[in-house]
């Protein structure tokens, strides 16, 4: 598959040839919203607490007797019917992550990148680096690309004034090639990949 290679002015650059392993793929939902669903999993926090019975502070005392009340048998008033007594079966810290194999996790990233590329939402540029970081000058570039929600992934090492220009502006994410992930480039509506990050996840999939 032939893409068309652009500079950070909307200028034309030449074109690249990429994978069709990679780019070129008929995209399935079903592997995409598996791994998003695993992402989102992953980084919930499960911090989530509520007290039981045996938590709860107050008087273990029985506070009516067993016969002759006319009422129920009851313990103590931490039993979950009375009020400020402990929740039945209420949410407890744990962790919500759950396996998910690296194979699935793969073809997940390739059939996103398809994805992007099928409804021509990828744009290749020739690097992603700026002469100082100013969020003023980096924005009018975007514009003349087009971009207003984006997600850019450059080679391994992040220009220092690119990302500082860049993280100002709403909607716009910057990531390593190391950092392309599945839920990011699905809630971007156009995917930027220079061409050192172009050659990386072809290097990586090999």
């Amino acid at each position: 598959m032939e893409l068309q290679v652009k500079t950070l002015e909307g200028g034309a650059a030449g074109s690249i040839t990429v994978s069709d392993e990679i780019f070129g793929l008929e995209p399935r939902t079903d592997l995409i919203h598996r791994v998003v669903r695993w992402q989102l999993a992953k980084r919930q926090a499960g911090t989530h607490k509520a007290l039981g019975r045996s938590e709860v502070s107050g008087t273990t005392k029985k506070f009516v007797r067993q016969k002759g009340s006319g009422g129920a048998r009851h313990g103590n008033r931490k039993a979950p019917q009375f009020r400020g007594g402990g929740k039945a079966f209420g949410p407890v810290v744990r962790d919500h992550a759950h396996e998910l194999p690296k194979k699935v996790r793969v073809l997940g990233l390739k059939h996103v990148l398809s994805a992007k590329a099928k409804t021509d939402s990828i744009i290749i540029v020739e690097d992603a680096k700026a002469a100082e970081a100013k969020t003023k000058a980096l924005k009018a570039q975007f514009a003349s690309l087009g971009l207003s929600s984006a997600l850019i992934i450059d080679g391994a090492e992040l220009d220092r004034n690119f990302s500082l220009a860049a993280r100002n502006i709403p909607n716009v994410d910057v990531l390593p090639v190391q950092g392309i992930n599945v839920y990011d480039i699905m809630r971007a509506n156009t995917l930027v990949l220079t061409k050192a990050a172009v050659s990386a996840l072809e290097e990586r999939f090999k």
